[in-house]
């Protein structure tokens, strides 16, 4: 837990974030807590981008449009992939790490010009950025059912239900958070200065542009076999059970 509690705090967590106890609790199921990602001073190492599912007849849409973004992010922006997580509920979310804290001002910029340069009917709410999270992973305060992050080459699998039933393996959780990379200030500062040209344009160019240069495929979205899974868990040392590639 502690390694998992080491990892959350190197990505996302702020200074004011609540005592490794409480987190602990928070992560093994016995407290939720809504978790604050802006400092005391107002300032942001982290967003989270929901996309949660609609009454649309295209059942995985909040799926593709998750892999839409998450892939322009990285290849129209650079940054590093994010990492994703089922809701608990009925949804799924993209967590960006932020290498140096940025004000809260900056980061509801950078949610806005997303929103304008990629319509995706993305559900973006100012909660994702000031307001209190249900950190990853915990039993949804609602719904009795379990947030995890998860592997994106297994997203669409979730869509109907964006929850698992049991506790994620803590050590799978670890594995998904380790290796990943948070956005340098010069990045993003970057993708502001590019999404705000896009945000220039005309609606219609800007549809364009987007549809164009964003590929879902070719960067997250996978359809990843057993195998894949099988091979991603090897490589972190982590020897899979039939319970851990069923829960992920």
């Amino acid at each position: 837990m502690q390694t998992l509690i080491e990892q959350l705090t190197r990505l996302y967590l702020p200074l004011n974030s609540p005592p490794v106890q409480a987190l602990g609790q928070h992560l093994s199921g016995h407290r939720t807590v809504a978790i604050n990602l802006t400092s005391e001073d107002g300032l942001t190492r982290a967003m989270v981008i929901t996309f949660n599912k609609s009454d649309d007849t295209d059942q995985a849409r909040h799926w593709t449009n998750l892999c839409s973004v998450a892939n322009a992010l990285q290849s129209e922006f650079g940054f590093p992939a994010p990492a994703v997580s089922i809701s608990g509920a009925n949804g799924y979310g993209l967590w960006l790490s932020l290498e140096s804290p940025i004000p809260v001002a900056q980061a509801h910029r950078l949610m806005a010009l997303l929103r304008t340069a990629y319509p995706l009917e993305m559900e973006l709410c100012s909660d994702d950025v000031s307001g209190p999270v249900e950190l990853p992973p915990c039993l949804h305060q609602s719904t009795g059912k379990w947030a995890a992050f998860i592997h994106p080459g297994l997203g669409e699998s979730f869509a109907d239900e964006s929850w698992l039933e049991m506790a994620p393996p803590i050590a799978g959780q670890i594995a998904f958070l380790k290796d990943l990379h948070s956005i340098s200030a010069t990045q993003f500062l970057s993708a502001l200065t590019k999404l705000q040209k896009l945000n220039d344009v005309s609606p219609v160019e800007n549809r364009q542009t987007a549809s164009h240069s964003v590929t879902p495929g070719e960067l997250l979205l996978r359809d990843a076999t057993i195998e894949d899974i099988v091979r991603f868990l090897h490589s972190k040392n982590i020897e899979p059970t039939f319970r851990y590639l069923v829960t992920h």
